[in-house]
């Protein structure tokens, strides 16, 4: 997906050729990337730099379906919350993994729980979860 010798403002122009300078350079600063950033190489970009351009990728012409496996890996508080107000406005459908409390339950509107008895759904979100279990993150048992 992304190529070493773009920069992040080439790499969203290459995805989205007719949205035009402004929108693009105004999703780059919705994850991280403001002034000079924009022009940082694919390349020389953290883990974390890759995920949020990754994210900005997905999130201006979103799929309809999202499948994330642990999201918030390698991202900072803030940018923890930028994916997750990004994510609160996605109107498809997510299917995650994560063991992020705040993420999960920020984000989630029912649980799958997987055992070695089978799946159980739990409806509500991960607050519910936990009250109706006791479990304070899925698939974790004492």
């Amino acid at each position: 997906v992304l190529e070493g010798e773009r920069t992040v403002f080439q790499t969203l122009e290459d995805a989205f050729p007719q949205a035009g300078q402004a929108p693009l350079r105004a999703l780059a600063g919705c994850f991280g990337f403001s002034g000079d950033e924009i022009e940082k190489k694919c390349r020389v970009l953290s883990g974390g730099e890759k995920a949020r351009l990754v994210m900005a990728l997905m999130l201006f012409d979103p799929p309809n379906l999202l499948v994330l496996d642990e999201p918030t890996n390698h991202l900072d508080i803030a940018t923890k919350e930028m994916l997750i107000t990004a994510l609160s406005q996605y109107e498809g459908t997510m299917l995650f993994v994560s063991h992020d409390r705040h993420f999960l339950a920020a984000l989630s509107n029912r649980v799958l729980e997987l055992t070695p008895e089978g799946i159980h759904t739990y409806g509500g979100g991960y607050t519910e979860y936990v009250e109706r279990t006791g479990q304070e993150a899925p698939g974790l048992r004492s």
